[in-house]
């Protein structure tokens, strides 16, 4: 086995652990999902943990749908033509990543809460 063709056995194989990672998600998902619907739960936490799960799911498979472009790319064939491809994927999946993570948290990146005068004094120390 040569060298380029180690790299495209690992980049189909990241490739591949993506895919599963994504349908895994939404399998595992949508039996959640389903067994709220059954108890009679509260359908609108069900239905919100649901679009959760599958968005956490979609953003992991994500990122190792990329990290096998990446290594196919950058191993094999490093042209211009082809890093501009790869730099178009990143940056959509950057884009797509932005979006779940907003719809997800519910607010922006930047909007993250930061600690409360409460975290503070819990984190002090004890003298």
């Amino acid at each position: 086995m040569n060298f380029e063709t180690a790299v495209l056995t690992i980049g189909t194989t990241i490739d591949i652990l993506g895919v599963l990672i994504i349908l895994t998600g939404l399998v595992v998902g949508t039996v959640f999902y389903l067994r709220g619907a059954i108890r009679h739960q509260n359908m609108r936490a069900t239905y919100r943990r649901y679009r959760q799960d599958v968005g956490r799911a979609i953003l992991l498979g994500l990122e190792f749908l990329v990290a096998g472009d990446i290594i196919r790319t950058v191993a094999i064939s490093p042209t211009f033509e082809s890093v501009g491809v790869l730099a178009m994927i990143v940056a959509v999946r950057t884009f797509l990543s932005f979006s779940l993570e907003v719809e997800l948290e519910g607010r922006w990146p930047w909007g993250r809460r930061r600690g409360t005068a409460g975290d503070a004094a819990a984190m002090k120390p004890q003298a």
